[in-house]
């Protein structure tokens, strides 16, 4: 990723919510003799480990495709992200731009054991079934823990420690206030680039430069 210190992404508790907020993620490694190869799975974030520490797994044949676990990956992970009309800044010369968040977990996977990794599933199926009303959760019955527990075996579940981390968040911080407002309410208006999300992440990444100024919620 191209350095800049203007957008760099250095506290790691901002990183940490970036991962858990987005679990879905692109996973990279390049295999000698094979190049690149990237396949997409979502991860976890170990809320107790220090640092940052995601636990996923990849359906088999990925592990082989990967040689997963014999040299270090790259996890990417991304944050609100789109496009910024020009139009919307009020101000000439203007030229269009994306803003975005992302970060780049490097380390070496550890490969989990087949209870290690049914944990983490069960994990996995816990965090995203459980702001449903009615949680199908992976144990809800018998029936359910028993067929988990056979196809357990088709993944390879692991962990990645991150050893470093390379995350960038351009959110407009080198605008003046009138234009931040202006594209955070552009972002929230229908359109074919509404995209409130994005607006959430430039007004509080803004939050002291904004504070007092008009924004509509």
């Amino acid at each position: 990723m191209r350095h800049n210190p203007d957008y760099a992404l250095d506290d790691v508790e901002t990183v940490r919510a970036l991962v858990r907020e987005n679990p879905w993620a692109t996973i990279v490694s390049h295999v000698p003799g094979e190049g690149l190869v990237a396949s997409h799975y979502p991860v976890l974030l170990e809320e107790d480990a220090e640092g940052i520490s995601i636990v996923s797994h990849v359906g088999r044949p990925d592990e082989r495709l990967h040689q997963l676990g014999r040299h270090e990956t790259m996890v990417i992970v991304y944050g609100p992200q789109g496009y910024v009309s020009p139009s919307w800044y009020g101000t000439s010369p203007a030229v269009p731009t994306w803003d975005f968040a992302v970060a780049h977990l490097f380390g070496t996977p550890e490969i989990l054991s087949d209870d290690e990794n049914l944990a983490v599933l069960d994990r996995l199926v816990s965090w995203f079934e459980s702001p449903l009303p009615d949680p199908y959760l992976m144990h809800c019955t018998l029936e359910n823990t028993a067929y988990a527990e056979r196809i357990v075996h088709g993944t390879v579940g692991f962990r990645l420690r991150a050893t470093r981390i390379e995350a960038k968040e351009k959110m407009h911080q080198d605008k003046s206030p009138e234009v931040i407002a202006r594209v955070v309410e552009a972002l929230r208006n229908p359109g074919p680039y509404e995209n409130p999300k994005l607006a959430d992440r430039i007004a509080d990444v803004n939050r002291d430069v904004l504070d007092g100024k008009e924004v509509t919620a």
